[in-house]
């Protein structure tokens, strides 16, 4: 019994590899940075919070690259 032989033909143009963003430096790739909270008349700091990051406006990823 004979086998069939099978040829592939390698692509002309091969697509490239998607290239992933690089993070975004301030926020490290979250889109949140750390704000800090402050009360009173003398604005005390009581504690931080979450708040968007300004540089990649929260997707993450450098705007710069």
């Amino acid at each position: 019994m004979a086998t069939k032989r099978t040829t592939t033909k390698p692509q002309k143009n091969p697509t490239p590899d998607p290239v992933e963003p690089a993070p975004c430096q301030p926020c490290g790739g979250t889109g949140n940075v750390a704000i800090t909270v402050r009360v009173g008349r003398k604005r005390r700091p009581v504690g931080q919070q979450d708040g968007l990051c300004l540089n990649c406006l929260g997707s993450g990823t450098d705007p710069d690259a």
